[in-house]
């Protein structure tokens, strides 16, 4: 056996579970993957994404559960014989063959015939826009020309499912940009099964079809982009999902799923995102596009005055660090230039809040005991 069918209904995960010397790693994994499907795991460090994608690419063994591809079982199969395509952050290249030939290389060790080599080589290369580039060695190209090399080289092999781990974190922002889309272009229109690991939630949510959000080894949500930017579950995805303004607060009303929570000194309304009552700690998070700089006169739900620390110019806004009364530090983004020293007023509609149970420690609370804050003048 060679490699897996390519035209599989469903890779299901159930239960995988992976512990490193009595610590786990990865907690009961359950997920089901469409064919075609692009399904980000998206975490910070030590979540468990890449142990998930080395399990499934069978790099670790699982310590429990199992991996099925419609009705095989995979997992006891070494990697070769699962004959998943694999892309890694470091490229991986061989160093003394040229890009034609690293490519070539998988396909000759399943001693593919010479002619059907050279023409899926040939198409992989113009795939990830290569041409004038075949004969060169990794060494005499940019990061971005060996990463595109790494993508055709999984590619060409026409696998049932692509495993990719990190694969944008070495390069700068610009060729990041340039290939996402890339990675987006070849996801699309070979039909392509992709499992992508990243730290980055604009990454995640710009490529994916279902994001997977990791937490200690264990799913915290799944669902597409727009649930888990709109709706997440608690504060841990809310923070990764870009509401960075998490404030700890009590309850002290519950009506319906309006909340009244005391926080910073003062009082919100805002969107019970689970069960609270009142007497509960809570976090209360604002996405940072959801908070603006008002007219001092200005009040509405939540109405925080500040003071101006810090401002930094980040092209079409401002990155402006100030602290609360009650000596909290808020940062800010804004399309307006508030001068150091001076106060602002910052409010936020009710129906932009979301109030978060509280886990066992206040969650959203910092090592330095500052409270982080971002709000946008301008849509990003």
């Amino acid at each position: 056996m060679t490699g897996l069918k390519e035209d599989f209904s469903t890779l299901r995960l159930e239960g995988l579970t992976r512990s490193f010397g009595g610590q786990t790693a990865l907690n009961g994994l359950d997920l089901t993957i469409k064919h075609g499907e692009f399904i980000a795991l998206l975490g910070p460090s030590g979540c468990g994404k890449s142990t998930a994608l080395n399990c499934i690419a069978g790099l670790l063994p699982l310590t429990g559960g199992r991996i099925m591809l419609d009705d095989q079982q995979v997992d006891q199969l070494p990697p070769e014989k699962r004959g998943f395509g694999m892309v890694f952050q470091n490229y991986a290249l061989f160093p003394h063959l040229s890009v034609q030939k690293n490519i070539a290389f998988g396909l000759q060790m399943r001693k593919v015939p010479r002619a059907e080599i050279k023409s899926r080589v040939a198409e992989a290369i113009d795939l990830v826009q290569l041409g004038p580039h075949a004969k060169k060695l990794p060494g005499q190209m940019s990061g971005g020309q060996q990463q595109r090399v790494a993508i055709a080289r999984a590619v060409v092999l026409r696998p049932p499912l692509v495993l990719m781990d990190e694969p944008l974190s070495n390069l700068d922002a610009k060729l990041r940009l340039e290939m996402r889309t890339e990675i987006r272009r070849l996801h699309q229109s070979l039909g392509l099964t992709t499992i992508y690991v990243t730290h980055d939630q604009e990454e995640a949510l710009s490529l994916a079809d279902r994001l997977v959000v990791l937490r200690g080894g264990e799913v915290q949500q799944v669902g597409t982009p727009q649930e888990l930017h709109e709706t997440p579950t608690n504060a841990h995805v809310a923070d990764f999902m870009g509401y960075r303004n998490l404030f700890d607060g009590v309850v002290e009303q519950v009506d319906g799923r309006t909340a009244k929570v005391a926080l910073l000194g003062t009082t919100a309304h805002g969107t019970a995102a689970g069960p609270v009552a009142a007497g509960d700690r809570v976090q209360a998070g604002i996405r940072p596009e959801d908070l603006t700089i008002a007219d001092a006169g200005a009040s509405s739900t939540l109405t925080i005055d500040a003071t101006v620390d810090v401002v930094e110019y980040q092209g079409r806004e401002f990155a402006v660090e100030a602290h609360v009364g009650t000596g909290e530090s808020v940062h800010v983004r804004t399309s307006e230039r508030p001068s150091v020293g001076s106060s602002i007023r910052l409010t936020a509609d009710a129906h932009r809040i979301l109030v978060f149970p509280a886990e066992g420690e206040p969650a959203g609370s910092k090592a330095d005991g500052s409270v982080k804050l971002e709000t946008a003048g301008v849509a990003r």
